[in-house]
């Protein structure tokens, strides 16, 4: 499942919801969302365990722009998200990240 994504007709947002899922991370005891959207931090954006095991969490951005991001695990194990319209190169390191276009 990509992003899922709302765009709103009062204000030029989308609610975009992102999903890692249990089999992506089975063991972890808690999920960041972290992106270029709030400066890569891991306190920003903790995601909310479902009873399924998936990880989930809401967010708004800005229409007009992409933006890069990744799923931090327990603080230390970075995770792509599997279902991501694409992939480019994290500046500086040697992995790619995630990209949502809006």
């Amino acid at each position: 499942m990509t992003v899922k994504k709302r765009y709103l007709t009062s204000r030029p947002e989308c609610r975009c919801t992102f999903v890692l899922p249990a089999e992506a991370a089975p063991n972890a005891r808690s999920v960041a969302l972290a992106g270029d959207f709030n400066n890569w931090s891991l306190d920003s954006h903790p995601m909310k365990r479902l009873k399924s095991g998936d990880f989930k969490l809401e967010l708004s951005l800005q229409v007009g722009q992409q933006y890069q991001y990744r799923f931090c695990i327990d603080g230390n194990q970075w995770e792509n998200d599997w279902n991501a319209e694409a992939y480019v190169p994290a500046p500086g390191l040697p992995v790619d990240n995630s990209l949502v276009s809006l």
